[in-house]
């Protein structure tokens, strides 16, 4: 591998590991409806464990209110069981034709918890994106052990992958602070 395709290959590694953390972040219940809250959530269809979002039209009409419109009238009873049986620690209204869940408030206790939430969502990030720094690091050092780059080589690749670190560190921040405003509203 050249000192090229290592900063390529960790920069595809630190990409990927942002978008992980944002999904992840997606699934943090705030006051605001997101249909992100149950679109990968499993219903049991016919014996068959299959993802909401392949059962139903899931769409948000307004800031509180996820509401969920199976194409098959049969499905509604499976998919408000396994709204119940999740931990969303909301409770599905079901009028027949479509399940409505309704987001409650945040208390101020609950804001609180689901900060030190993200904050611990966002340093696993960085942990991943230094990791990925730290085998980078060690490729390019190997390299330059092996005679294969120079050592200014080394020194330019380590000042890269720095960079790189950094941008993809500062990424996860934006993303955080972001999360965390919606948190308080």
């Amino acid at each position: 591998m050249t000192a090229k395709e290592i900063l390529h290959d960790t920069e595809t590694k630190m990409k990927k590991t942002v978008e992980a953390t944002g999904r992840e972040f997606s699934t943090v219940r705030t006051g605001r409806a997101s249909t992100a809250l149950v679109d990968g959530m499993k219903v049991d269809y016919y014996g068959t464990s299959t993802p909401m979002k392949q059962l139903a039209a899931i769409s948000t009409p307004d800031a509180r209110l996820v509401v969920i419109q199976p194409w098959d009238k049969g499905a509604l009873a499976e998919i408000e069981k396994a709204i119940l049986k999740s931990e969303i620690g909301i409770s599905p209204t079901n009028d027949g034709k479509v399940i409505r869940l309704t987001m409650p408030p945040l208390t101020q206790e609950r804001r609180v918890e689901l900060d030190k939430v993200v904050k611990k969502i966002a340093e696993d990030g960085h942990i991943s994106i230094r990791t990925c720094r730290h085998a980078a690091i060690e490729h390019i050092r190997k390299l330059e052990k092996d005679k294969a780059i120079t050592e200014d080589d080394r020194f330019n690749s380590q000042e890269e992958i720095q960079k790189l670190t950094d941008k993809y560190v500062k990424e996860i921040d934006t993303i955080l602070a972001a999360k965390e405003k919606e948190i308080q509203g």
